[in-house]
This record gives structure tokens, sequence and C-alpha cells, in this order.
């Protein structure tokens, strides 16, 4: 990433004669991305029916050519180039949640793993032969699938939860080789707490107390989230909502007060539902130290969770012990305030399929601070600052005729510059040849492009109801962004000028894993002082480069700048620096006073590589000449 900070626009007359030159580091604008292919993994007329789950890519034969994996009700593996089927597993029923890719076993060998209809869970191996499916509850659907190693110990698990209804049991963990683990399903019968079903991918899965171990945090069909650690064990919450209760005893409310007394009172105390709540785990102040990000529909329970009752809604942010979060400088013990028309356009399948509240955690303007995004059944994509409000442009209401949905975000800075942008799609109404869109936004919630999706080869509309993926999926340097479709199978555009992207959130529930956890970045960010320095004949400019880096990145960053100009003597303080770090660059003028006249102007491109990525930065620099200094604002 690079922060470039130009506060004046330098206008440069030479000796006084009208030729003027203009320069910014502004980047460019966005290029709207190119249809690729289409009807990845349809028949030659028809398409199967596609759901909720946001495609993976990966190179499961180790052929140096990634693959694109996708269930709608067959799982199918495309070949990135072109979108042709390079294997197929047949099953007839759906496939809800993102298709999961690892290695279970750390042999090196991938593995395609598929929540379904009909109580599946089934294990595929690289070439598409089935390795095994396990029936995980008795009934319902595997809407909830998660992989993820619990103990740090190089075997992953799997993760699964209950779409059916039931007080108990509503997560089950199968070790590498199709074994449940022990101390699942949970909760287990017997135990406290209350719960339901898990009726869209309501899990997240991540290590918050930094102690090698992985705990699981499951919403459900209820205002009470279940936390268990790796064995199935409840974790416990703090006292001050009662001495020895766990997580599923704590119910959630709007208010904290409401949470302590436990209870409400309907009518003019409200509460969230979780059935459709697809949660996250990630740091969201950098102060090293994760949270639990957990939206809810909240509603009037004196109406009830109903069209009707329904209000708006609205992430929690919790801590481990399940208190609210709160730090120096923000405090989300106290919600935000919803804004207007937040009620549902609809929450009737049979006109439009429904919305689900999936959470996106990410810094979207590059602060250092992420922001919580999520799609709302009131036709809008929110965004909320730690400041609790939505700033810019937020919230984006999905354009076009009669009700339309957006699907879960992603995001991902598409051309390096520092600020994000948000790329989703959306959904129309059922019927009447309706498409839904492919968006990209700005980090500020601005439109940059709007596509329509493809014609639906079978049915009567299209759209995309799960999260697109952006990755490389073929031999240029540039990233595309991969849609699993209602009614055109898995279709693929081409992301211009994105070989630098900084991907932050890339894929539906932020990794292959699908645990609501975001990887690491393994990157480093640099910041320069100024751009642009005007100096006299003879005198010398610095520009000071300060480095940072990740938490992930290890690398070392090597600083070089071809010194062709032979009168200037460019110098660095250092070549190579282990970040955080800061470099001075000196340029000291060596003309003479005749040989610089009128004026001399040149650019000096800085190119700073490490990680695996090579970022370069020009910069800007005047001897002598006549100078006019013209306020300008920069856009990203």
């Amino acid at each position: 990433m690079i922060k470039r900070f130009l506060p004046l626009l330098l206008l440069i007359v030479l000796g006084g004669v009208g030729a003027a030159a203009t320069h910014s580091t502004a980047a460019g604008p966005i290029a709207a991305p190119q249809l690729k292919w289409a009807y990845g993994g349809c028949f030659t007329s028809w398409c199967q029916t596609g759901w909720y789950a946001s495609p993976a890519v990966a190179d499961l034969d180790k052929d140096g050519n990634p693959e694109v994996i996708w269930g709608s009700y067959d799982t199918v593996a495309l070949n990135g180039e072109n979108g042709t089927v390079q294997w197929r597993g047949e099953n007839g029923s759906r496939v809800w949640p993102g298709v999961a890719v690892a290695d279970l076993t750390g042999d090196g060998t991938l593995e395609v793993i598929v929540g379904r209809g009909s109580d599946q869970v089934t294990v595929y191996s690289h070439t598409g032969s089935e390795l095994w499916t396990r029936n995980p509850f008795g009934n319902g659907e595997v809407r909830t699938l998660a992989v993820a190693d619990l103990e740090d110990d190089g075997q992953m698990e799997i993760i699964v939860g209950r779409a059916s209804g039931g007080s108990t049991k509503q997560v089950n963990v199968f070790e590498a080789n199709g074994n449940v683990r022990a101390g699942f399903p949970a909760r287990r019968d017997g135990e406290p707490g209350y719960g339901w079903g898990m009726y869209n991918e309501n899990i997240t899965v991540g290590d918050v107390d930094n102690d090698g171990y992985k705990e699981i945090f499951a919403p459900t069909d209820t205002h009470y989230i279940t936390a268990l650690d790796r064995n199935g064990n409840q974790l416990a919450a703090n006292p001050i909502y009662g001495s020895g209760k766990v997580w599923a005893e704590v119910g959630v409310h709007v208010d904290h007060e409401v949470d302590l007394r436990g209870y409400a009172n309907c009518g003019t105390e409200h509460r969230p539902n979780f059935a459709n709540a697809a949660p996250a785990i990630a740091d969201v102040n950098n102060d090293g130290v994760s949270e639990i990000i957990v939206p809810g529909d909240v509603y009037d329970c004196s109406i009830g969770d109903n069209v009707d009752g329904d209000l708006y809604i609205m992430p929690w942010i919790l801590n481990l012990d399940r208190t609210r979060w709160k730090d120096s400088s923000y405090d989300w013990t106290v919600l935000p305030s919803p804004g207007p028309n937040t009620r549902p356009l609809s929450e009737d399948y049979n006109v439009i399929q429904n919305n689900v509240q999936n959470a996106v955690v990410a810094d979207l303007d590059g602060d250092g601070l992420k922001e919580i995004l999520f799609p709302a059944y009131d036709g809008q994509l929110h965004a909320y600052w730690l400041d609790k409000t939505e700033h810019g442009s937020w919230p984006y209401k999905v354009p076009g005729s009669g009700i339309r949905f957006a699907s879960e975000p992603i995001v991902v800075d598409i051309d390096g510059d520092g600020p994000a942008e948000v790329i989703f799609t959306s959904w129309p109404e059922n019927g009447g040849n309706r498409k839904g869109q492919l968006h990209i936004l700005d980090y500020l919630g601005n439109e940059l492009h709007r596509i329509d999706l493809p014609d639906p080869r079978s049915g009567s509309w299209n759209g995309g109801l799960g999260a697109p993926t952006v990755d490389n999926i073929d031999s240029d340097a540039d990233m595309e962004i991969v849609i699993g479709t209602v009614s055109s199978g898995v279709v693929a555009y081409d992301l211009p000028n994105s070989a630098n992207a900084r991907i932050l959130w890339g894929t539906g529930r932020g990794s292959y894993h699908r645990t609501g956890e975001a990887p690491e970045l393994n990157e480093f960010s640099t910041t320069f002082s100024t751009t642009a320095q005007a100096v006299e004949v003879g005198d010398t400019a610095v520009f000071t480069i300060e480095i940072e880096a990740d938490a992930a990145f290890t690398d070392t960053v090597t600083i070089t700048v071809n010194d062709v100009w032979p009168d200037l003597d460019i110098m660095l303080s250092e070549t190579e620096v282990n970040p955080p770090a800061q470099v001075r660059l000196t340029v000291t003028d060596l003309h003479t006073m005749r040989a610089a006249a009128p004026g001399f102007f040149t650019e000096i491109p800085v190119v700073l590589s490490g990680g695996g990525r090579e970022q370069t930065v020009t910069l800007y620099f005047l001897v002598g000449g006549s100078r006019i200094y013209t306020p300008v604002n920069l856009q990203p």
C-alpha cells in the first residue's frame, strides 16, 4: 500500500514562458471489468440453480493452472482460463455455503469440502473423487461450513452447523478422516443455554485469545450466541452477567442494560434474531486483540421476528468474555443509531430470494482501523466506521427496478493505491427475465461500475446471491472476479490493471476456509513525506520514506533508484531495511546556473520491493524556473 500526500499541485512556468507541466500522484480511474467467460458448469441448454455459495480458486492438481471450484447442486472444478469443466461431483441437493478448499491432512494435497441439503457434508479429492460423505445431524441442511486447524497440529477440522430446529447439537466437528471429533456435537443435551437452528453461514472460527487454540462462535435462530472451545466445551461469560454463566445463557439485546438484566420488556426494548447471521473475527482497532462481530436482525418482540416486527440490521462487537467492546476512542457498549428506511423490503422468498446478513470486516480507508460491512433486507449495503457512523455515500442503495438485494461484499484495493474498493453482486425479484448486476464502489460508497450479469440460460431471472471472489485464474498478472450466479453458472470477469491488488477480504467469509476471518496480509506499506519538491540551482532536497509492514511480513524491503541524471546526485540512506524503518532519499543539484536556465524538471522513479511485491513511486523534482502553487484536492 502506498499512502501519497501531495498538498500542492505544482504548476511549473519555465522562465516566464507559457509552457507548463502539471503532475499529480493521484491514481487513475478503476477500469471496468471485462467479461472473460460465462455459463461455467452449465449444460448445453440449462444451468443448475445457484444459491449463496461463493466460488474458490486453487491449483488443485499443481500443474500451474488454477481451477475455479463452485457448487450449485453438483460441485464443479473449472479451467480458470476458459471455464470448461475439469470434473463434476454430482448431487441432487443444493449447496448453500461457500465451497471450502484446504489441505486437510498436511500432506500437500488439497481437498474440496462441500455442505449441502439433505444433511450432507462431502469431501472430494483434488481429482473430484468422493473421499467421504457424512450426515452430521440426522436432518436439515448444512448451510454452515468452515475448515480450521483447531489446535494448530497440522490437521484440519471441518466445522458444520445445522439448519433445522432443535435446542441443542447445532454444531458438529469432523476430523479429516470423517470421524466426529470428541466433544461434539455441541451444545450437548442437558447443558445450560439457549439455541436453535443456523440458517446461513452462522459461524466464525479463530484464535481470539492468542493461546494457539481456536474458538468457535455460532449465533443461532434466537437472540443467543453459542461459544465453544476446540473440544465443544462452552465458553464462560463475564460475571457481570451472573456468576458461572456461559455465552449461551446471556441474551443479546439492543441495550446493554437489558443484557445485564437478562430479559426485555417487549414493545420498548428490542432484541436481535441471529437466524441468518454470518459473524466474523477481526482486530478492529489494530491493538493485537481480536473481537467477534455479529450482525443481528433487530425486531420488536411484542410483534415478532417477521416482516411486521423487524426494524433494522445492526452489528455487535463483542470481546472473548461476551462483554461489549470499547477502547479509549470508541465505545460499542451503545449501538449505532439506525438510519432512515432500514425496515425490510421483503422477507418472502416467493417474491425475492432472502437477504442474509454476512459481516465483512476490513480497512476501507487505509487508516489502520477496520470498518464493518453487511448487506441488509432494506435493499442497502451498509458500512460502519468505528465511530458508529456511515461515512461518505454509505449506505449504498442497490439500484434497479423493483426490490433488489446485495450479496456479501468483498474488499480489494484493486490498484494498490491505499483506499480499497468494494465489490459485490445483486439480485432482483423473481421472474420477469430480470437480471442482477456486478457492482464496484470506492471506499466511500460511490459507484464506480455497475454491469449486468449474463442472461439466464434457464429460469426466468438471474443474479448473484453469494459473495464474488477475486483471485488470479489465468496466466496473466491481473486478477479476475469470479461469481456463482443463479441461472448462468459461474461467470468470470477480467479486472484490468489489478496486478498489484491488495486483497483484504477476497471471497465469501474471508478465505477459502470460510471461517469469517480474513488471512493476515503479508505486505509492506510506504508513506512519502512529499512526492514533489522544487529547489534553486545547487540546492538539496530530502524525501523521507516511512516503511511499515503487516504482522505477517518478515521479508526485507529493497529500495532502488536508477541514478541516470549526470547533473543530480541521488543518495539513499539505506537500500535494504526490515520494517518498520525510515529511509532518506537525498537529491542534490549539480547544475551550473547557465545549464539549468530557464529551469530543469524531471521525474525520479523509486522502486520498493519485498515479499514478492513491487511498488513504484514517482518523485517530481524541479530546479530553478518560476513556481506557482495552486491548491488541489486529490481524490483516490
